[in-house]
C-alpha cells in the first residue's frame, strides 16, 4: 500500500500559470514542479533462466579457450596419495634399520600368491611397461583390478564364511580371495568399516551391516548409468569371482553410503575431524579410491568427509570439482540438500585462503551458484550466512586487487560465480535488508569499477542492481554512493552496443532518477552525462530503424501486441531516464534546448505508432510533456510546438487510454500558447476534450479540463463550452470527482469562472438545471464538515483538507457568490498553476 506521501506525489497536474508580474516564491516554484512533472515507470529487463548448468552460460562473453572447463573427468587417481601438510621445519634422521623383505607367505597363502620376478630382458621390460599402462587405463575406467596379478595356479578359491579386512598389511583376504590393499578398498561396499577408539578400523558384522538398510534402487540393480562398469581385462585372476564382486559392489551402494554416514558421525563424536587425526592420510587414501565407484550419492558422502578432514591444495580442488560435477545435474539437488553439502561448501569459502585456493573456490562457488537457482535452498543459504560470506569474498578480491594493482589469477572467473549467486538471492526481502546492513552496494560498485573490462561481472552486478533499485530503500542507498553515476556512464560508453548490459544500466539510472531529486542533479553534473545519453539514443535509434519493415510489409501480424525488440527496450528505458531527469529545474531547460534530444524524441513519434511499440511511444510523449513545461526562450519544444501538436493528433484518435492521456497532458502545456489554442479550435480538438469528460477516468477528466480552462482565457473561445453540452459535462465532473479530488474540482470551478466573466443572468449563462445543480454542489462542498466526512481514505484526511482549503475553497466561494448574485464583473482567472 502506498504511503500518504507517495499518494500525494502521485497526484499529477500538467497545467501551468503563464508569466505574470507577481514574482513566485521558490517554494511555489518547487511545489508547482513537483505536482506538474511526471516520472515514468517501466518493467525490469527480462533475464531468461539458463537451460544448462555451466560455469559460464551461453550469453557469456568468454570464449571456450579463456575460461575454466565445466566438464571434466575425475577419478581416484586425481587425488594425491597423502594430503599436503605444512612443513614442520624439523629434519628427520635416517632410519637405522633398512626395510626387510616380507617373509614368505604361510602355507595357506603359498598356493594363492607369489611375488613375480622382474624380467631381465629389455623387450620383456617394455612388454611389462605396456601391460602396466593398459592396467592403469583400465583402472582409471573404474575397473576394480588388483595391484598384482595372481599366479595361474590359483584357479580355484576356497570360500570362507568369514570376511576379514586387514588395513595395516599389504595383503587382504575377503571371502577367501587374496587381494592387495588397494583392491580391498573397493570391497568396503560389502564390508563397511567401523572406527575404533584408537583410530583404527574393525569389522562390522554382516547382520549389522544390513541392519536398517533398504533395498537397492532398481536402476542400480540393473546396472544403471551410475552403476555401469567397463568390462574387466582378461588378465584378472578369475572373471567369475570378480564379476561376483562387481555385482555385490553395485548392490550395496546404499549400504556403503550408510557406512560413510556412520563414519562421519564417529569421526565427529571422536573429535577426529580436521587435519590432526593420526590415521588421516590412510583414511583419505581409502575414501578417495571409493570415488571410482561412480555413484553420485556415495561421492557426496565421501566429499563431505573429505572436506571435514580439511584437505588442501590439489585434494581440495578435486573434491570441489567432484561436488561441482554432481551439482550440474538438477536431479541431484535433493541429494545435496539431504547431505547438507551446502554447509561444507560455505565452510570452504569461510575458512580457506583465497589466494592459495582460487581454483578450488571457483568450482566451489560454481556448485553454490547452481543450487542457489533452486528456491528450495533459499532459506538454508540465508540462515547459514551465505550472503555475508559472499560479500566478504568480494571484499577480499577488491582489497587484493587494490593492494597488488593486478588481478589475482581466476579472480574474474570467481567473481562471475559469486555475483551470479547473489543475483539469484536478492529477490528475498531478507537478503535485501542484509545488503543494506553490511554495506554490500559499495563493494559491488567497487568490483564493477575494478573489473569494468569483464563484461560478465559487470552484467551480473547490473542485474543485481536492477532488482535492488526497484525498492525505495535500496534505491536510496545506491543513489547516495556518488561514484556510481560516473561508473554507469563509463559502462555505457564502453559497452554501448552490448544491449544486455546497457539496457540494465539505463534501467538502474531510471530507477535512481525516478525517486531522488538529488540523484537527478548528481547525474546531470557528471561530465558528458547528457552527451552519453544522446549518443546512446542515436545508436539504438539507428539499430531500430534498420530493423523496421516498410509499412506495407508489416501485415496484420505486426499489429498484434508483441514484446519490444532489444533496440526498442533500450530506447524505452532511455526515454524514461530523460523524462525523470527533466523534472529537475536545472536539467529540464537544458534538455528542452537540446536539438539532438528533442529531435530524436519527435522522430520516435514520427515512425513509431502505439501498435508498433506502445511503451516507447508513451515514454517519448511523457518526456515531451516534461520538457514542454519549461517556458524558456531557447526551448526547441516551443519552437516546434505546432508540429508537436500535429504529431499528437494520432494519439488522440487511438483506442489506447494511456496514449490519449499523455497526449492530452502535452496539450495542457502547449495550450498556454495562443497559436496552439487556435490549432486546437481549428482541428476540433476542443470537441474531443469535452468528450473525454465523459470518460469516467479521473486523470483524463483532470487533463481535459485543464485544456478547456486554458482555452477559456481567450474571450473569443469561451463559447466553445456551449458546444456539445460542455457546461453539463463540467458540472457532472464536479459532482462525480469533487469529493475525492479537490484539485480537479478547483479546475472545474476556474473554468466555469472564466466562462461566466460577463454574466448578467446565471440561468442564461449556465442553464436553469445546471445552475441549480451547481449551486447545491458548491454549497455542500464548502461545508467543511460535509466535504471532509470520510468519503475518501482516512489516511489522507490532512492531504485532502490542505487542497480543499488552499485550492478549492477560495475559487468555489467566489463562483458561488457570482451565481447567487446573478451578475458580477470580475477579471478572468489566470491559467492554473496546478
Amino acid at each position: 500500500m502506498l504511503s500518504p506521501n507517495d499518494k500525494m506525489l502521485g497526484k499529477l497536474d500538467p497545467f501551468y500559470q503563464p508569466s505574470v508580474s507577481k514574482q513566485k516564491t521558490s517554494a511555489e516554484i518547487i511545489s508547482e514542479a513537483r505536482n506538474a512533472l511526471r516520472t515514468v515507470r517501466t518493467q525490469r529487463p527480462f533475464t531468461p533462466q539458463e537451460s544448462q548448468r555451466k560455469l559460464f552460460g551461453p550469453a557469456s562473453s568468454r570464449t571456450s579457450e579463456n575460461r575454466p572447463p565445466s566438464s571434466f573427468s575425475l577419478h581416484a587417481s586425481s587425488f594425491e596419495s597423502s594430503d599436503s601438510r605444512p612443513i614442520s621445519g624439523t629434519r628427520l634422521s635416517p632410519l637405522e634399520l633398512k626395510p626387510k623383505v616380507p617373509a614368505s607367505p604361510t602355507r595357506e597363502e603359498d598356493s594363492c600368491f607369489s611375488f613375480p620376478k622382474p624380467p631381465v630382458d629389455p623387450a620383456k621390460i617394455r612388454r611389462v611397461s605396456n601391460a602396466r599402462a593398459r592396467l592403469f587405463r583400465a583402472a582409471s575406467q573404474r575397473a576394480l583390478l588388483p595391484d598384482r596379478s595372481l599366479p595361474p595356479s590359483d584357479s580355484k578359491k576356497t570360500v570362507e564364511s568369514k570376511e576379514t579386512v586387514m588395513m595395516g598389511d599389504s595383503m587382504v583376504k575377503i571371502n577367501g580371495i587374496y587381494l592387495t590393499k588397494s583392491n580391498a578398498i573397493c570391497h568396503l561396499k560389502s564390508c563397511p568399516l567401523q572406527l575404533t577408539d584408537d583410530g583404527g578400523f574393525s569389522e562390522i558384522k554382516e547382520q549389522e551391516m544390513f541392519k536398517g538398510t533398504t533395498s537397492l534402487p532398481s536402476h542400480l540393480k540393473s546396472g544403471g548409468d551410475q552403476g555401469k562398469r567397463h568390462a574387466r581385462a582378461s588378465s584378472c585372476p578369475s572373471s567369475s569371482d570378480l564379476s561376483r564382486l562387481q555385482t555385490k559392489a553395485e548392490e550395496n551402494i546404499e549400504t556403503v553410503c550408510a557406512a560413510c554416514t556412520q563414519l562421519h558421525h564417529a569421526l565427529e563424536e571422536g573429535n577426529m575431524l580436521g587435519n590432526k587425526f593420526k590415521r588421516r592420510s590412510i583414511l583419505l587414501k581409502t575414501l578417495c579410491k571409493l570415488v571410482d565407484v561412480g555413484s553420485d550419492s556415495l561421492s557426496l558422502k565421501l566429499a563431505k568427509i573429505i572436506l571435514a578432514l580439511k584437505v588442501s591444495r590439489k585434494n581440495l580442488l578435486n573434491v570441489c570439482k567432484l561436488i561441482f560435477k554432481i551439482s550440474r545435474n538438477e536431479k541431484n539437488d535433493s541429494l545435496i540438500q539431504n547431505d547438507s553439502i551446502l554447509e561444507s561448501l560455505l565452510e570452504v569459502l569461510r575458512s580457506e585462503d583465497l589466494q592459495t585456493n582460487m581454483e578450488a573456490f571457483l568450482y566451489c562457488m560454481g556448485s553454490i551458484k547452481f543450487i542457489s537457482g533452486n528456491p528450495g535452498f533459499l532459506n538454508e543459504m540465508i540462515s547459514k550466512g551465505a550472503v555475508e560470506i559472499l560479500i566478504n569474498l568480494i571484499k577480499q578480491i577488491n582489497e587484493n586487487t587494490k593492494k597488488c594493482g593486478t588481478f589475482l589469477p581466476n579472480s574474474g572467473h570467481l567473481l562471475v560465480q559469486v555475483t551470479a549467486t547473489l543475483r539469484n538471492l536478492v529477490d528475498s526481502s531478507l537478503v535485501r535488508s542484509k545488503f543494506l546492513n553490511i554495506s554490500a552496494l559499495p563493494q559491488l560498485c567497487t568490483a564493477m569499477e575494478q573489473y569494468k573490462g569483464n563484461k560478465d561481472v559487470c552484467t551480473n552486478i547490473a542485474r543485481i542492481f536492477s532488482k535492488l533499485t526497484s525498492y525505495r530503500d535500496c534505491c536510496t542507498a545506491l543513489a547516495s554512493y556518488s561514484r556510481c553515476y560516473a561508473l554507469f556512464l563509463n559502462l555505457i560508453n564502453k559497452y554501448q552496443k552490448k544491449q544486455d548490459l546497457v539496457v540494465r544500466v539505463v534501467f538502474i539510472l531510471g530507477n535512481l532518477t525516478a525517486k531522488n531529486n538529488q540523484a537527478r542533479e548528481q547525474f546531470s553534473k557528471e561530465k558528458g552525462s547528457i552527451q552519453t545519453l544522446l549518443s546512446l539514443f542515436q545508436t539504438f535509434h539507428q539499430l531500430d530503424l534498420h530493423s523496421q519493415k516498410p509499412v506495407g510489409q508489416r501485415g496484420e501480424q505486426h499489429r498484434a501486441q508483441r514484446p519490444p525488440s532489444e533496440a526498442e527496450d533500450v530506447l524505452i528505458k532511455l526515454t524514461r531516464v530523460l523524462a525523470n531527469i527533466a523534472i529537475h529545474p536545472g536539467v529540464g531547460p537544458v534538455l528542452a534546448a537540446n536539438p539532438g534530444i528533442v529531435g530524436l524524441l519527435l522522430t520516435t513519434l514520427e515512425y513509431k505508432s502505439l501498435d508498433d511499440c506502445e511503451e516507447l511511444v508513451i515514454n517519448a510523449t511523457a518526456t515531451i510533456n516534461n520538457l514542454s513545461y519549461y517556458q524558456v526562450k531557447n526551448s526547441v519544444i516551443q519552437d516546434k510546438k505546432l508540429y508537436i501538436a500535429e504529431l499528437l493528433l494520432k494519439l488522440l484518435v487511438s483506442n489506447n487510454m494511456d496514449g490519449i492521456l499523455e497526449a492530452v497532458r502535452v496539450f495542457g502545456n502547449l495550450s498556454q500558447d495562443h497559436d496552439v489554442c487556435d490549432f486546437i479550435v481549428q482541428n476540433n480538438v476542443h470537441r474531443f476534450m469535452m468528450a473525454l469528460l465523459d470518460a469516467q477516468h479521473q486523470d483524463i477528466c483532470f487533463s481535459a479540463c485543464g485544456v478547456l480552462l486554458n482555452l477559456t482565457v481567450d474571450k473569443d473561445k469561451r463559447v466553445i463550452l456551449k458546444e456539445g453540452g460542455g457546461i453539463k459535462k463540467l458540472v457532472d465532473c464536479l459532482r462525480d470527482f469533487g469529493p475525492t479530488d479537490w484539485q480537479l474540482a478547483c479546475l472545474v470551478c476556474k473554468t466555469l469562472w472564466n466562462f461566466s466573466e460577463n454574466i448578467t443572468n446565471a440561468s442564461s449563462c449556465f442553464g436553469n438545471e445546471d445552475t441549480n445543480t451547481l449551486s447545491l454542489l458548491l454549497s455542500s462542498f464548502l461545508d467543511e464538515e460535509l466535504a471532509l466526512d470520510g468519503s475518501f481514505d482516512p489516511d489522507l484526511k490532512n492531504y485532502h483538507k490542505l487542497h480543499w482549503e488552499t485550492e478549492f475553497k477560495p475559487v468555489a466561494q467566489q463562483l458561488l457568490n457570482r451565481i447567487q448574485r446573478h451578475h458580477t464583473f470580475l477579471e478572468p482567472l489566470p491559467i492554473p498553476s496546478f
